[in-house]
């Protein structure tokens, strides 16, 4: 699975050095499932995608819905396992991180995600 570094160009952080990008089908559907965590870091990209659940996980994530510029739209900290949701119909894909990387790196609705370093 390809693996790039996601930015916040807006408030100048990296929110995730090692992203995974889940495009095929399978790899969508199988998101963070069978993992037992997610290490500081890392993160999943799942594209396209406008809706998530947690069902079959172990651990909560941070989940930040992307428009097709690049622009956060809605994001959900510590999401529980076992949930179904939330659906933001103008996103374009999610980015899964571990639980505490939205508090940590100050992201919020509006900033400017990067797949690698910004300018």
């Amino acid at each position: 699975m390809e693996q790039v570094l996601v930015s916040n160009c807006t408030r100048g952080t990296v929110i995730a050095r090692r992203a995974g990008v889940a495009k095929a089908p399978w790899s969508r559907l199988r998101g963070l499932m069978g993992r037992r965590s997610l290490r500081p870091g890392e993160g999943l990209i799942i594209r396209p995608c406008s809706s998530i659940h947690t069902c079959f996980m172990r651990f909560p994530i941070d989940v930040l819905f992307v428009d097709g510029n690049n622009r956060v739209l809605r994001a959900f900290p510590a999401v529980a396992p076992w949930r179904f949701g939330p659906v933001v119909p103008q996103a374009r894909y999610v980015v899964e991180l571990p639980a505490g990387t939205i508090f940590a790196s100050g992201t919020e609705a509006g900033d400017l995600l990067q797949w690698g370093p910004c300018p």
